[in-house]
């Protein structure tokens, strides 16, 4: 019986922990640059801009 290569699947780890936190770095660096990440709507304006998506500007209030 051959033993097991430790060594080989600690890289594997290693290598699977870098890939997926390389993905979540480029997944949050999209939504920064998309603006969807830390938009605030603050209220205020009526439905129909609420509805449209409309936003007052944030210095207004």
């Amino acid at each position: 019986m051959a033993t097991p290569n430790y060594n080989y699947e600690k890289r594997q780890r290693e290598l699977a922990k870098k890939k997926k936190k390389e993905e979540k770095l480029k997944e949050r660096e999209s939504r920064k640059t998309d603006g969807t990440e830390g938009s605030v709507h603050l209220g205020g304006g009526s439905d129909a801009e609420q509805a449209l998506g409309v936003n007052p500007p944030l210095g207004s209030q």
